[in-house]
């Protein structure tokens, strides 16, 4: 069982994460972190000595995690690469809906303001999206498509999603998701055809 430390950390991370999803990195402080953990006043810098930068390397790498998770069951329950991207897609687009499109991808979010500013938030970001490449990769390789390819296409297919959240948030509509969902779906099988077909 987590400890109370541990637990704080953990609400501190997950307050972060949320905030910076409605706000932004830039317009999230850390007197509003502690507010909606509802956290002793101090714990951010007991917990995370170098500040704002820190809990933002950590609400990024629980982004990852998160995003992580929802690759593995998406794969778990599809059946092959074209319908766990299917899969992810739609459940990323109920996550989107529901919070009234104000919520994406945090990773992203953090990329674009601070990825010229600060090497370590870049290096994260930058972490977290290759750990939904190589997953997606490995899911790629499993339906034939060789390793150069399959890492090409996971790369495209990550950026599609990224792209697709962004501006379903701006649209305010599913329907940039939904085709992406269909494209890449398209795209995957498409692949994997012609890698069985070169066999």
């Amino acid at each position: 069982m987590p400890s109370k430390g541990n637990l704080t950390k953990e609400r501190l991370t997950e307050s972060m994460l949320q905030l910076i999803q409605t706000s932004g990195y830039s317009g999230t402080g850390l007197n509003a972190v502690i507010e909606h953990a509802a956290a002793p006043k101090g714990s951010v810098y007991f917990h995370f000595p170098d500040g704002k930068e820190g809990l933002g390397v950590a609400a990024v790498e629980l982004a990852a995690k998160q995003f992580g998770t929802l690759i593995a069951e998406a794969a778990a329950s599809s059946g092959g690469a074209a319908g766990a991207a299917r899969a992810a897609i739609e459940a990323l687009a109920t996550i989107v809906s529901e919070s009234d499109f104000q919520l994406g991808c945090p990773v992203s979010v953090v990329t674009l303001e601070m990825g010229a500013e600060s090497e370590r938030l870049r290096s994260a970001c930058a972490s977290a999206f290759e750990s939904w490449i190589v997953p997606t990769a490995a899911l790629l390789e499993a339906g034939g498509v060789d390793a150069k390819g399959a890492r090409s296409l996971a790369t495209v297919v990550v950026s599609t999603i990224e792209g697709a959240v962004i501006v379903s948030r701006a649209m305010k509509s599913t329907q940039p998701l939904v085709a992406a969902a269909e494209v890449v779906a398209e795209l995957i099988e498409q692949r994997s055809r012609t890698a069985g077909g070169t066999r």
